[in-house]
């Protein structure tokens, strides 16, 4: 059996947690002479009308947060990755996990990089995980890292 990754779908929310999971992608899409699809999904903001003043326009306000989130991505991926493997960036809008695992189906991609920021307790019953909802319904293999990520010889973010 010969195994081929060509596409690894990384997500990142500028935790250490997720920069560490893309410094352990790149070493990954090297080995395997992947490219490196990283995302990022912004939560939508609903903001109540004032009745004083109307609605507020939200378009323009997503507008400011997807090329906010590209340029921060892009400085992350230039900093992180440099020219070492190929990588597309790709910015959504919705539920980070339903948007990781649409995005894993359009590019049918051969695996996903996840950080697992290790919630316990309340919080993870109340919000649960993104990592864990990725696991449970991805259409390809999920590769899912806890920090610290033993065995790896990963510069940790300062």
């Amino acid at each position: 059996m010969n195994l081929t990754i060509k596409k690894i779908i990384v997500p990142v929310d500028f935790s250490d947690f997720s920069k560490s999971a893309l410094k352990y992608s790149v070493q990954f899409a090297k080995n395997f002479s992947s490219e490196l699809i990283i995302t990022y999904v912004i939560e939508p903001i609903i903001y109540p009308p004032d009745f004083s003043m109307g609605q507020i326009a939200l378009p323009s306000v997503n507008l400011q947060m997807d090329e906010r989130a590209k340029e921060e991505l892009e400085k992350l991926v230039k900093i992180e990755i440099g020219e070492e493997v190929p990588v597309r960036i790709v910015i959504r809008t919705g539920k980070p996990f339903v948007e990781i695992i649409e995005l894993a189906r359009e590019e049918e991609a051969d695996l996903i990089i996840i950080s697992s920021h290790g919630h316990s307790g309340v919080e993870y019953i109340l919000f649960g995980s993104t990592a864990d909802k990725v696991v449970r319904k991805a259409p390809c293999p999920v590769l899912t890292l806890r920090d610290p990520l033993k065995g790896f010889n990963i510069k940790k973010f300062s």
